[in-house]
């Protein structure tokens, strides 16, 4: 900034120099003190103009520190306002602060005008200076950094060309060149001026003589001429001939004499070995035009390969609408199975008690009673093939697990294919649904099968291994379970594509692409890792690591026998279907409970604002006009400490209402629906039951019920 600092606190030194140097254009501006000065200096100065008594005694350290500290190309001029002006031979203090300042100019006062002008006009010229060549040092480092910049891209170019490149000087020494060129001239002197003769270069001319060495491309280069592409048959340092094409480019000063040229050289021994084999196929047209037709046989082959693709493809969509509409249907129909054998569940539990023990009656009432359960299990599996059902994960036995599924898989994956199980002795238990595994496992087991169509070895094992941080799970080692075929394996195209939910590269009607969309959707659901590979050719390997259980194995727990209530209670039955109802009467009764009915939600809740004692809410989810949670919820709001109790056959329901409600699961025997009032009923407040009784609210005889 071309401004002048003035620093005279007392007089009128500061304002006449302000007025005068405001009069001839150079601004001004007058500090108070010395420490104003030194922060004003911090946004540009040009000139310091100071009288002689402001510095003399001050602390100039400030100053000094400032003035030290400037970079190299600046040296701010002071003007120094003395008393004395002969100079610093004569005046050891003027002497001083030239040492301190630097570049310090005297004028005695008084000063005339015009000198003191002068003295600033010529100080600012000299600091615009400063600043000029401060401007030239940039300009120089910034071309040097771009001068630096181009030539490490030169090199880098010249580094990684695909062909040989060189630069010489007159002599033909080669004073530049990159890897490529040095591995056919390996000792820097181009063949021609190399001074013994050899048979490494064989060239021809036009007339097919061997070229002399002064008619290589580099000495003619050298000689001023322009070469275009000469061929070389070269001899490697194996021994092996390769071809290898030279140009040569002469390079001149500015009074166009040679100095030096360029060479350039290309191996081109692919391209003659391709030649060469055009050549002889030329000669055998015959097998050129059968080979022809065959390729396009091939090409008409592969469009009716593309034709039937399509085809596959239309059917694979075909198959997953019907897929779509049969879980759909899959699903509401193993609800409403449910909700029959809940009924079928309860009357045999009941009727059981009442009849005579009779042998016959027993094993008959056994067999009924199995088939209902086959049918609660066939129920289970229906929703899980239909996606309703949640996962349970446990702490399962792997290796007893996959040991139980042996007969399955050989019968799934038939005789042509030979299944090797390989376990340890122990492995720790994994947290995993053993459901899910289990059809997981059977999926991998299917698609292995129609990747061996000629047959093969199936091979599922089971270790620990370590997993990467990328999978989620805590570092270190996890149970591991892996599917190996020696099928037709995938190629990469298939591979990146083959866990996108209906992708299949199987035949019409014969996959959906979803096995292993769900085994992996399994794998991450379940918190664990999923990986896939495979070799064209070689087979298939899937590896599913599994997180381990904090809790042992449980053993299986025989049947419980029915847990009888803790005491008698009201309990209020809400449920649509008049069947189940009866059912869950029946047997809340036969626990000793007095049992109010209601098949809506709307009658439940008049029930409850009539005044009517309530100590349990058992209501079915799914019911016409008010769900179950709609229900507990209005409930609540007219008693806040009413228990209730969730009963459904479907496992699909909204977020939060297993957290928020407990839930009993259909079909479900007295035994489970005595161990679920049991847990709520102690936290009811105490009612009279037993009173209301007497009134006529007997449960043997459904005197309460409300329809």
């Amino acid at each position: 900034m071309e401004r002048a600092l003035i620093l005279a606190p007392r007089g009128r030194d500061a304002a006449v120099a302000s007025a005068l140097l405001g009069e001839v254009g150079i601004a001004a501006q007058s500090c108070p003190d010395l420490m104003a000065l030194c922060r004003a200096l911090d946004d540009g100065v040009g000139v310091l103009i100071l009288v002689e008594e402001a510095v003399r005694t001050a602390d100039l350290q400030g100053l000094v520190a400032w003035i030290g500290a400037q970079p190299p190309w600046s040296d701010l001029p002071v003007v120094l306002l003395t008393m004395r002006g002969d100079g610093a031979e004569r005046t050891p203090e003027a002497a001083r602060l030239t040492e301190l300042l630097g570049n310090v100019t005297f004028i005695e006062r008084p000063f005339h005008p015009t000198t003191l002008v002068s003295v600033v006009r010529t100080c600012l010229r000299g600091r615009r200076r400063q600043y000029e060549a401060q401007a030239h040092l940039v300009e120089r480092d910034r071309l040097l950094a771009d001068l630096a910049s181009e030539r490490a891209r030169f090199a880098t170019l010249i580094e990684h060309l695909p062909v040989g490149v060189s630069l010489m000087d007159r002599d033909g020494r080669i004073m530049l060149c990159n890897p490529a060129f040095e591995g056919f001239v390996p000792d820097a002197v181009i063949p021609s001026r190399q001074p013994y003769d050899d048979n490494g270069w064989i060239g021809q001319d036009e007339d097919g003589r061997r070229l002399t060495r002064d008619r290589f491309p580099g000495a003619r280069a050298l000689r001023g001429e322009m070469v275009h592409g000469v061929e070389f048959t070269y001899r490697l340092p194996d021994g092996s001939m390769t071809w290898i094409r030279v140009s040569g480019v002469p390079v001149r000063d500015g009074m166009g004499q040679v100095v030096g040229a360029l060479a350039v050289i290309v191996d081109i021994g692919a391209q003659k070995a391709a030649q060469e084999a055009l050549q002889r196929l030329t000669t055998t047209l015959e097998a050129t035009v059968q080979e022809r037709t065959r390729e396009l046989e091939a090409t008409l082959e592969r469009l009716r390969a593309e034709m039937r693709d399509r085809e596959r493809a239309e059917e694979q969509l075909r198959q997953t609408q019907k897929l779509e509409t049969l879980g759909q249907l899959t699903g509401g129909v193993a609800h409403d199975f449910n909700n029959l054998l809940m009924a079928v569940l309860g009357n045999l539990e009941l009727l059981r008690k009442r009849l005579p023990d009779d042998p016959v009656t027993e094993r008959l009432f056994d067999g009924a009673m199995q088939g209902a359960q086959r049918g609660a299990t066939l129920t289970q599996r229906l929703l899980a093939f239909a996606r309703r059902q949640d996962l349970q994960p446990q702490a399962v036995d792997l290796v007893g697990l996959l040991e139980g599924m042996r007969t399955l898989l050989e019968r799934s994956v038939g005789p042509r294919v030979m299944v090797r199980i390989e376990a340890p002795a122990a492995l720790p238990p994994a947290l995993i649904d053993p459901n899910q595994l289990e059809l997981a496992i059977l999926n991998l087991a299917i698609n292995s099968r129609d990747a061996m169509p000629d047959g093969g070895t199936l091979t599922v094992s089971l270790d620990e291994a370590p997993v990467s941080v990328a999978s989620g799970l805590t570092p270190g080692v996890h149970p591991r379970l892996c599917v190996r075929d020696t099928g037709t394996g995938m190629d990469v195209r298939t591979l990146t594509r083959a866990i996108e939910p209906f992708f299949s590269t199987k035949g019409i009607g014969k996959g959906t692409g979803l096995g292993l969309s769900m085994v992996h959707g399994l794998a991450v659901q379940s918190g664990g890792a999923f990986r896939l590979s495979s070799v064209p050719g070689q087979g298939t390997l899937v590896e599913l690591w599994l997180p381990k259980a904090t809790s042992p194995v449980r053993t299986a727990e025989l049947p419980q026998a029915p847990i009888t209530a803790a005491s008698p209670a009201v309990v209020l039955v809400v449920d649509d279907d008049a069947l189940i109802a009866m059912s869950t009467v029946d047997m809340l009764a036969d626990l000793g409970h007095t049992v109010l009915e209601a098949n809506s939600g709307t009658d439940a809740l008049d029930l409850l604002r009539s005044g009517q004692v309530v100590d349990l809410l058992l209501t079915d989810y799914a019911m016409p006009g008010m769900t179950g949670v709609e229900l507990a919820q209005a409930a609540r709001s007219i008693a806040p400490n009413l228990p209730v109790l969730l009963a459904t056959g479907y496992a699909d329901l909204p977020e939060g209402i297993v957290a928020d409600l407990p839930r009993l699961t259909k079909p479900y025997t007295q035994a489970q629906l005595a161990m679920a009032t049991a847990k709520l009923l102690p936290k009811a407040p105490a009612t009279s039951a037993l009173t209301e009784q007497n009134e006529g609210f007997h449960s043997a005889s459904h005197a309460g019920r409300h329809r």
